[in-house]
């Protein structure tokens, strides 16, 4: 299993990036996407979350508006469009994915995931 996260860079405040994670070893169908991110010497933190057979999101509330999830079915990818960026979203995001077992998305953490892919840094200028 391989999740491989890109789209990472350097923007402005205000601006938008779209970050996209590449799935290869599993069906995403029968899953959970989920997008995490993290600053140095700070815990992971929930960004947001589908489930791929319906498409439902949940997002946490900092980015509730401002970012969306979507995937691409015949791509077996998912992507995390941010706009309206802040310095204060400045991190390593970091994308995962774990079995639909039926949960409320609000239920899923860091902990619930099993498969990571290596993290793209964003940087938000002020």
């Amino acid at each position: 299993v391989q999740l491989q996260a890109s789209g990472g860079g350097l923007v402005q405040a205000g601006g938008s990036l779209r970050l996209s994670c590449a799935a290869s070893g599993l069906t995403l169908g029968r899953h959970i996407m989920g997008w995490f991110r993290q600053n140095p010497g700070k815990e992971r933190e929930f960004v947001g979350a589908m489930r791929w057979s319906t498409g439902n999101t949940y997002y946490y509330d900092s980015v509730k508006g401002r970012f969306t999830i979507s995937r691409d079915d015949a791509e077996n990818t998912a992507y995390l469009q941010m706009n309206s960026l802040k310095p204060e979203d400045t991190a390593v995001y970091f994308c995962a994915a774990t079995v639909d077992v039926g949960l409320h998305l609000i239920r899923y953490s860091a902990r619930t995931f099993d498969y990571w892919g290596r993290g793209t840094l964003v940087t938000v200028s002020s």
